[in-house]
């Protein structure tokens, strides 16, 4: 692509930009002089695994790599030891180097599920941090005020209502900032409320006398429920590494609505082929189910393989659309007895209770063997040796075994 075409894919689904005559410069300079850009990803090791959350940034990295350009991905290892105040409350607890270690080495695994590792060059803050002298850190708070720190909103919060601010915290920005004089950073990538550290690595690129980076920020990305932050805590999310079966399953949960936003923010598609996508449904020349089942598959491809992609939609199928059975049903042993349905229902946990079981049975959820019940005073015989598949509502199996 020629430089104006790189910026208009590279700005597609951003929310901050800063600035685009800069990194157009930057962009025509490195067409002109055969020398790929600088583009950093920062991220601190805090915990060991990821959500699809958390890939809306790689996500985009990932489609500035196959533009041809140098991936700086870096694992703050050091930042970690004084904790990212941004959007916090209280003051972070300090994780232990043992902790960002471990952690270190399963957020590499995963981002590597999404960009090339032969093309990504990986580093560690702790390289450059640590050799710094006291007298080094002192020259670099010089070049901050406390006016400009405390124009962060949670700062400002937590200075208004009286909440402590560490001092340590304040060195978190400077040196994420510091990052970016460290590698010569041409671009920065981070989410909107990494906005304000952002920008402090590129007013410390000009005091040290770089040519100062330019920002782009990502959104945050909506959850299953399409309405609030993909979170763990919401139980809302997706992680990188569950099932392809759970993976495919949880996307096609995800609203119409939902699913176009989750294609301009989770693959590689490029803004044009987005807006056919969404002509040719609301044209009803395709259907949203199938669309929505293409976004499944990419999703699993990237995370697992093309094999456990097709594995996942033949599955899915076979649940939901032949109406079959799933490959793995989980088991229940139990006794030769004679027991009511409803009560055999909540014995082996298909309902929470016998009024839910019955609602179940008589709303014509209820199967044996793929034989609809509409009898919730049906009493079973079980005999040794018996085997029998209940299915409750579309995604609820269990085999009775009678021993």
């Amino acid at each position: 692509m020629d430089p104006q075409e790189q910026l208009e894919r590279i700005k597609f689904g951003t929310v901050d930009f800063i600035t685009d005559a800069d990194f157009l410069k930057k962009l025509k300079k490195s067409s002109e002089t055969k020398k790929p850009l600088k583009i950093k990803l920062g991220a601190d090791p805090n915990r060991p695994d990821i959500h699809l959350g958390h890939t809306v940034v790689i996500n985009k990295l990932k489609i500035i790599q196959d533009l041809g350009h140098h991936i700086q991905f870096l694992i703050g290892d050091f930042t970690a030891l004084i904790g990212d105040p941004t959007g916090k409350n209280t003051t972070r607890p300090i994780l232990s180097r043992e902790e960002i270690n471990e952690n270190a080495k399963s957020y590499a695994e995963q981002i590597f599920k999404i960009l090339d590792p032969e093309k990504t060059e990986i580093v560690y803050n702790s390289s450059w941090l640590l050799k710094l002298t006291s007298i080094d850190f002192i020259k670099l708070s010089a070049k901050y005020t406390v006016a400009q720190m405390l124009e962060r909103d949670d700062f400002t919060n937590r200075y208004k209502s009286g909440t402590p601010i560490g001092l340590h915290e304040f060195m978190y920005p400077l040196c994420q900032g510091y990052d970016s004089v460290a590698l010569n950073s041409d671009l920065e990538l981070g989410g909107t409320d990494q906005k304000f550290n952002l920008l402090v690595g590129r007013d410390l690129q000009s005091a040290y006398g770089q040519a100062p980076q330019c920002i782009l920020t990502m959104p945050i990305l909506e959850g299953l429920d399409g309405v609030n932050k993909m979170s763990k805590s919401l139980d809302n999310y997706i992680g990188v590494n569950e099932s392809p079966k759970d993976m495919f399953g949880k996307t096609m949960r995800v609203s119409d609505e939902l699913m176009f936003r989750w294609y301009e923010l989770l693959t590689d598609l490029k803004p044009s082929e987005v807006l056919q996508l969404k002509t040719d449904v609301q044209n009803k020349n395709k259907h949203p189910r199938e669309v929505k089942v293409n976004l499944a598959k990419f999703l699993v491809q990237r995370f697992h393989s093309a094999a456990a992609a097709q594995n996942a939609e033949d599955e899915f199928n076979r649940i939901f659309v032949d109406k079959g059975m799933p490959d793995e049903i989980p088991e229940f042993e139990t006794h030769p007895e004679e027991i009511g349905l409803v009560q055999l229902m909540t014995k082996v946990g298909l309902s929470d209770s016998n009024g839910e079981a019955t609602r179940l049975i008589t709303g014509g959820a209820v199967s044996i063997d793929q034989q609809k019940i509409s009898d919730s005073k049906l009493k079973l015989k079980l005999e040794s040796g018996q085997k029998l598949v209940i299915k409750a509502g579309k995604k609820k199996f269990t085999k009775v075994v009678v021993k």
